[in-house]
């Protein structure tokens, strides 16, 4: 008889020399696995179909998903809303398939070009039951992106650690 490597698995908690009860574990894959890509991958495909259902696109990299969007300005407040019902669906569909939102980590970035940026809505979005305020900038795979795509405070962080190495 052979089994598979992903059934009878266990865990524990080890601190110092303190170690938890052990506990078999019902779901998941093991840590560096060579399937464990790819079987998020299609643990999560539908989450893409319920982001694309509002009209959004989405993009995944690891366990990290971006929903994008645009409008015109004389829309943006339809907008807002489908993104706050494509947000709370997308936080369902995850509960539902025991994956945890993470609203602390979560930004909200609303662009436009400068002359524009009065245009863009102010009020905070709710996520998972907190309140998410638009920033001015985020950080995506290393890199930072402003709401006036400008690049400013890349290129600023980019020169202050230059300056910081040639000290």
């Amino acid at each position: 008889m052979v089994l598979s490597y992903l059934s009878y698995r266990k865990q524990y908690v080890r601190r110092g020399p303190s170690k938890s009860s052990v506990t078999y574990l019902v779901c998941g894959v093991p840590q560096g696995s060579v399937l464990g890509p790819i079987l998020f991958v299609l643990y999560t495909v539908d989450l893409l179909m319920v982001i694309e259902s509002y009209g959004l696109s989405p993009h995944m990299y690891a366990d990290d998903t971006q929903v994008y969007g645009s409008c015109r300005p004389s829309v943006v407040t339809t907008f807002t809303t489908k993104v706050s019902e494509c947000v709370e669906a997308t936080t369902s569909w995850m509960r539902s398939n025991r994956l945890q939102p993470n609203p602390e980590k979560t930004e909200v970035l609303w662009c436009a070009t400068a002359r524009r940026q009065h245009q863009l809505p102010t009020s905070p979005l709710l996520i998972d039951g907190c309140s998410v305020s638009p920033v001015k900038s985020v950080r995506d795979l290393g890199i930072y992106i402003d709401s006036d795509l400008t690049m400013q405070t890349h290129v600023t962080r980019t020169v202050s650690r230059c300056f910081a190495s040639l000290r």
